[in-house]
C-alpha cells in the first residue's frame, strides 16, 4: 500500500502521515515509504489529480509498485456565511485505488468546521486515526482482493459476444459503412449532494455496450471521479434506450464511449 501526500498545506502532509501511521499500526498491510512514493509519482508526472482514467490509474500504481494506493486532497479553508462571519473548514478527500484494475474502490471526504483552524484540523486528524475509518478502508481492500482473486481463478470463463468498438466520430463511422447508436432521449446525470459538498468538478467517461436491440448492456467506468458522480452517471446510463448501430442496413451491437462533464452549479 502506498499513501501519497494530500497536497501542499501542512494539514495535507499531517493527514497523509496520520493515515500511514494508522495503516501500519493495523498490521494488515505493508505501507510504502512516503519519500519513495513522492519520487515515483513525480517521476511519471502525477500532479495530484483525483479524476483519472483506468489507464492513468494503473500507470500510477505501477510506478508506485503497490497493489493498492491512496491519493487525496486535504485543506483548511477560511469560510464565512450568514450565520457565522468567519469560521474554518478542514477536509480531506481520500481515494483508494487498485493498481491491477485501475478502479476507484473507495472514497470518503470527512469535513469538520470550527471557529478555530487548529481545532478543525484536530477533529479531521482524529477521524482519520479512528479505528472505524481504518476498518472501512481495510474492508474495501479485502473485498477487492477477493474479487480480483476470483477473476484470476475462474476455470471456465464465459465467452463474451464480439462487440464492435465505435469509431471516434460520425465521419469515420460513415466511411466504414456504420451508423453509430443514438439515444432516443438524452439524459443528464444529477449532481449529487456529496459532490456539491465537495464542490467537485470532473469528467466521467463510461464505455457502454449497446445491443442490436438498442438496449444498454454492460457499463464500465473508464474515467472515475468519486464523490458520487460515478454512481450518478451509471444510474442515468441504465435509463437510456438507443436506436441501435447499423452496418449494411442491419442492426449490430456496439460499444460506445459516453462522456459527462460535471460542474458545480452556480450559487
Amino acid at each position: 500500500m502506498s499513501v501519497l501526500d494530500f497536497g501542499q498545506q501542512p494539514i495535507a502532509r499531517q493527514a497523509a502521515e496520520a493515515l500511514r501511521d494508522r495503516l501500519r499500526a493495523s498490521g494488515a498491510l505493508q505501507v510504502a515509504d512516503a519519500d519513495l512514493g513522492r519520487a515515483a509519482a513525480k517521476g511519471i508526472g502525477y500532479s495530484g489529480s483525483l479524476n483519472l482514467t483506468i489507464t492513468e490509474a494503473r500507470d500510477l500504481g505501477a510506478a508506485l509498485a503497490a497493489e493498492f494506493y491512496i491519493i487525496g486532497d486535504a485543506q483548511t479553508l477560511r469560510r464565512s456565511s450568514f450565520e457565522k462571519p468567519v469560521y474554518f473548514e478542514s477536509y480531506c478527500s481520500i481515494f483508494l485505488v487498485s493498481t491491477r484494475t485501475g478502479k476507484l474502490l473507495f472514497w470518503d471526504r470527512p469535513s469538520f468546521v470550527n471557529d478555530e483552524a487548529t481545532r478543525a484540523e484536530a477533529l479531521l486528524s482524529q477521524y482519520i486515526a479512528d479505528n472505524a475509518f481504518t476498518t472501512r478502508l481495510l474492508a474495501a481492500v479485502r473485498k477487492a482482493q477477493d474479487e480480483e482473486r476470483l477473476q484470476r481463478t475462474v476455470l471456465n470463463p464465459s465467452v463474451d459476444a464480439v462487440i464492435e468498438e465505435a469509431p471516434e466520430d460520425e465521419t469515420t463511422a460513415a466511411n466504414q459503412g456504420l451508423r453509430l447508436p443514438r439515444p432516443y432521449r438524452r439524459l443528464r446525470p444529477g449532481y449529487p449532494d456529496t459532490a456539491a459538498r465537495a464542490e467537485a468538478e470532473a469528467v466521467v467517461d463510461v464505455a457502454v455496450d449497446v445491443g442490436a436491440d438498442g438496449e444498454v448492456g454492460e457499463i464500465q467506468i473508464v474515467r472515475w471521479a468519486g464523490f458520487g458522480l460515478d454512481e450518478s452517471t451509471v444510474a442515468t446510463v441504465r435509463q437510456l434506450h438507443f436506436f441501435p448501430a447499423m452496418k449494411n442496413s442491419a442492426p449490430i451491437a456496439m460499444r460506445v464511449l459516453l462522456r459527462y462533464n460535471f460542474r458545480k452549479p452556480p450559487r
